[in-house]
């Protein structure tokens, strides 16, 4: 603890005195970090606040291509299917100086896998991490694994003495309300150290000088000021002010006002996510309609009516000013299992749906609650006072009910939401990861995103089958009949894929990253 206090301290005077050759990013986004636990929350910002800090043993560079990071090799063993063998990175340290080995590895993959673990689904198919020494390990599978590497690239690694001296051992129960020691601080092996944190307020890093990728990244970044800033103008007014320099979230109807701003510009990519509506059909009544003693949404032609009634090209014209790609799928073209064919089956159709709430018995219509976040996809409330309208007109009365990420998230994990916006980036590129957590029956390690109730042990079986099917073909066939049925069954409304726009002063150089996850460490500064 009294060597952390001096860590923080250290940094914090480097970055108030200032270095000869200092570089500030002032960094701006809608969001916040839920928690800087790097176990308890797997979401997207919560994720790239903690990727400058924590490290795992695996990351994606800009092109989606892997990059070793704690671990320099990895291969399926050649006399074992059911292994992969890991080498660890040597001559590493924590930020506090601690060596880092197997046993952190070893340590963070048992803390992953606990209960309150958000980051379970990913390692569910890991039944052991064992040491063959300081610097290797092997990770022994329920069966072949032909993708593992894919669902390695957020499982961030602790210090196993630091994380127990700490009390912390224990998963933060983010749902719950808990604040731990890890929810605030922290210890990992990444290019930069925490100095400050004031959550929803502002985060600040300074440059770990120890780094064991000095020289091999251009490291030009010495300091990180992090702001979350909820309000689209004043986020864009403080960059064109200059009082940060990056930003991400960038409102789309201010995208050619910062483009013609002297010293100011925008990058654009594609975004590896889809934005959809969940809807709670496995429920025998809901709460949040006008329905009594049945749910209107456990009715395929409802959830068919309801994705007819939204005018998907009205959004990326009015709503996203273009800056959107329409979906008919809840997977991304970036992702093993998506299809042109799927992702086109969303079409708008309201005299079509009006014809399927009669058939259903629902011609007059019902009332019912839409849960959406306001701080944490491009223009997110504004999509859901669209679809407010564009339901409308099928009879179905919304009421809408915009909050803080903070708020809204915990509404679908602990299932107390019936009808919701969510969106999801796929880091695996396939879609095992979407079946994981969006479709597969909800159970204490498994499904935990499922908001929707639908259950099928068939399917179920069908989708745990794919982390040991080593037969590509067969696999790919299994993952478009799991596709079929989630079309079929309507479980979600597909709206549209995002596009991202990252606006910056000319001096900050980086790629975008359909991840949406910046990695300062690559950072040029002119």
């Amino acid at each position: 603890m009294k060597r952390m206090t001096a860590l923080l301290a250290s940094a914090a005077l480097i970055s108030t005195t200032g270095l000869a050759s200092a570089e500030t990013l002032r960094w701006a986004r809608a969001g916040d970090a839920l928690t800087l636990d790097p176990h308890a929350q797997n979401e997207g910002p919560t994720h790239t606040v903690r990727h400058q800090m924590y490290e795992p043993l695996i990351i994606r560079d800009t092109t989606g291509a892997f990059e070793p990071a704690l671990a320099t090799e990895w291969a399926p063993n050649a006399d074992d299917p059911n292994v992969w063998t890991f080498k660890l990175r040597e001559g590493v340290k924590f930020h506090d100086g601690a060596d880092f080995t197997a046993e952190d590895v070893i340590f963070s993959f048992e803390r992953a896998k606990q209960p309150n673990s958000d980051m379970k689904e990913l390692i569910g198919a890991i039944k052991e991490v064992r040491a063959v020494d300081d610097y290797t390990i092997e990770m022994v599978t329920d069966g072949p694994n032909p993708i593992l590497p894919n669902n390695l690239t957020n499982l961030f690694i602790m210090d196993k003495g630091w994380t127990e001296a700490n009390n912390t051992v224990g998963v933060q129960d983010f749902e719950g309300g808990e604040i731990t020691f890890a929810t605030t601080n922290v210890n990992g092996t990444g290019p930069y150290k925490l100095v400050s944190r004031e959550p929803d307020v502002k985060t600040v890093m300074a440059i770990n000088e120890d780094y064991w990728g000095r020289g091999q990244f251009p490291m030009e970044v010495t300091e990180i000021i992090y702001t979350p800033i909820q309000n689209n103008a004043t986020r864009v007014a403080a960059l064109l002010s200059g009082e940060v320099n990056f930003l991400q979230d960038m409102p789309v109807q201010d995208i050619e006002r910062v483009n013609s701003a002297d010293g100011l510009g925008v990058k654009q990519a594609p975004q590896n996510r889809v934005i959809f509506f969940g809807m709670n059909q496995g429920a025998d009544d809901i709460e949040a309609d006008n329905v009594s003693g049945k749910n209107p949404l456990a009715d395929v032609r409802v959830r068919k009516a309801m994705s007819m009634a939204i005018n998907r090209d009205a959004i990326r014209r009015v709503v996203m000013r273009g800056q959107s790609q329409p979906a008919g799928m809840i997977a991304p073209p970036f992702v093993n299992g998506w299809t042109a064919e799927m992702d086109g089956e969303s079409s708008t159709d309201v005299e079509g749906a009006k014809a399927l709430m009669a058939e259903a018995g629902y011609g007059d219509g019902f009332s019912l609650r839409l849960d959406c976040p306001n701080d944490r996809y491009v223009n997110d409330e504004a999509i859901c006072q669209a679809a407010v309208g564009m339901l409308g007109q099928i009879g179905i009365t919304v009421n809408l009910n915009a909050q803080p990420k903070a708020q809204h998230f915990p509404l679908i994990t602990d299932g107390k939401t019936d009808f919701y916006m969510l969106g999801w980036g796929v880091p695996t590129y396939d879609s095992e990861y979407i079946f994981n957590f969006l479709v597969h029956g909800r159970e204490s390690d498994i499904g935990t995103w499922n908001g929707t109730g639908f259950d099928n042990d068939a399917l179920d079986a069908k989708i745990a089958s794919l982390s040991s099917n080593t037969n590509l073909e067969a696999r790919n066939a299994d993952i478009a009949d799991i596709w079929r049925v989630v079309q079929d069954e309507q479980l979600y409304i597909p709206i549209h894929h995002q596009v991202l726009n990252w606006g910056m002063a000319d001096g900050v150089g980086i790629d975008v990253d359909p991840e949406d996850q910046p990695k300062v460490k690559y950072i040029t500064m002119k």
